[in-house]
């Protein structure tokens, strides 16, 4: 039985502690006022020119931030019309403080629902395994339930990050934003906050109903004397991914498409389906690594890490086609609603934008194209990091942008949220591991998943 131990528990405590102070001061050290923002503007902008033509550039780029963020057209027209400078109208200036304050929470966020969803991905990663009937798996299925143990308390930050920001993230709950624009008028039937409010708990309440249920059935399972736990689980795991096909869909949507209302993509639910199955699988691959290296898992194989390996290999090429196939479509049509959202993350973040392939795609496959690898464990490891390094920016890319438009940076804040995480993923999910037996027993499957060798 695996035990938390005392200094990984200490390194997790420090790690929450620091990124607790580096986020109370992320807050406090944002600008207040709107001459505070312009201090900060007129120093951002010695990197990016002088002159009128770099005023010129930077007035074309803050009406496509501002349209970015829900700004109806007729209303920045009117400030052309009225001949204000993007840099002296004080609505901009607001806008600019507004991004500015933003900052703290889109880094808390993009931490937040980074290792919520590594939880959540291994969840439906465990339920497909179980609703498959699969044979080479039930040996990990105590490493996965061990690393759902973070969903819990993950979930229910996330949910109260999104509440709490509001407006930050979210231009449709700006009422007097919506007054003046028509498209916010006519998604203001989905997009509102009692609604958006309600999804939000149902989706929170349905993923934790079911890791409850399935943890209790698979321990029911050990002392079990006949296959009622295991048809119980069995039946659960299918409600269930049909369940999170519907939720997920629409908590990319509430989440994350939302930031943007006046952008939508067919293919931005599949997308970020991708990065939570991925990244999960990662997980599980390093943690049973890491069990492993101790002696704590001695019945699985260099098989079973073989089969991981061909999981984040094959759902790092399915991101990548996502990713390819939302960008292409939209780059190639150049429709302004559509291929603003691209224009931004090029122009203002584009050595990570093109960074993420390179880590996302080309290294996963460089490091996991031959066989012979996906059964190293140090392979697998360092394949993984960089996966999970990749998948984070991809999060970054998704909040920051819509957020904070181009006053971002990676600092103290972000840092710091980070490690406050990762303390609290590391501690949840030592405890979920430590509660029982890492051999789960009397499952039907058990005997073929320890003999599994090919």
């Amino acid at each position: 039985m695996y035990m938390l131990s005392s200094k990984l528990r200490l390194f997790a405590i420090v790690c929450m502690v620091l990124g607790l102070i580096g986020l109370v001061f992320g807050f406090l050290s944002v600008p207040s006022t709107v001459e505070e923002a312009s201090e900060i503007l007129a120093s951002h902008e010695e990197h990016h020119g002088s002159g009128e033509e770099a005023s010129h550039e930077e007035a074309n780029f803050v009406d496509e931030v501002r349209q970015e963020h829900g700004y109806s057209e007729h209303a920045m027209a009117q400030d052309k019309d009225l001949g204000h400078d993007a840099h002296e109208d004080g609505e901009h200036m607001e806008h600019v403080l507004h991004q500015m304050q933003t900052k703290p929470w889109s880094a808390a966020f993009v931490a937040a629902f980074f290792f919520m969803m590594i939880a959540l991905g291994t969840l439906v990663f465990y339920a497909i395994q179980t609703a498959a009937q699969a044979g080479w798996s039930p040996v990990l299925f105590r490493v996965m339930e061990g690393i759902t143990n973070y969903l819990l308390p993950g979930s229910v930050i996330v949910l109260l990050i999104v509440i709490f920001a509001g407006e930050h993230f979210y231009p449709w709950q700006n009422h007097e934003l919506v007054a003046e624009d028509s498209i916010l008028q006519e998604k203001s039937g989905y997009l509102n906050f009692p609604f958006w409010l309600i999804r939000g708990i149902i989706y929170v309440i349905g993923w934790n109903l079911y890791r409850h249920f399935a943890r209790k059935n698979s321990l029911a399972m050990d002392d079990a004397e006949d296959l009622k736990p295991y048809k119980n689980l069995f039946k659960y795991s299918v409600y269930f991914l049909a369940f999170f096909i519907v939720t997920e869909s629409t908590m990319a949507w509430d989440w994350f498409m939302s930031m943007t209302p006046h952008w939508y993509s067919t293919l931005f639910a599949w997308y970020i389906f991708a990065s939570i199955i991925v990244s999960a699988v990662t997980v599980i691959a390093i943690v049973t690594v890491s069990l492993k290296a101790i002696g704590k898992l001695e019945f699985v194989n260099d098989s079973h890490l073989h089969d991981l390996a061909k999981f984040m290999f094959g759902f790092s090429v399915f991101w990548t086609y996502l990713w390819f196939g939302q960008f292409m479509l939209i780059w190639y049509a150049n429709i302004p609603e559509e291929v603003t959202y691209f224009i931004l993350r090029i122009q203002e973040y584009n050595p990570i934008f093109f960074g993420m392939i390179i880590i996302n795609f080309v290294f996963p496959i460089v490091i996991l194209m031959n066989s012979d690898f996906k059964r190293v464990s140090w392979f697998v490891v360092i394949a993984g990091v960089i996966i999970l390094v990749g998948h984070y920016i991809d999060i970054f890319l998704l909040v920051m942008p819509s957020t904070v438009g181009p006053y971002w940076s990676f600092g103290i804040t972000e840092f710091a949220a980070l490690l406050f995480f990762l303390g609290l993923f590391i501690l949840m999910v030592g405890m979920g591991l430590a509660k029982v037996s890492l051999r789960p027993k009397n499952n039907p499957f058990l005997v073929e998943s320890e003999h599994f060798h090919y």
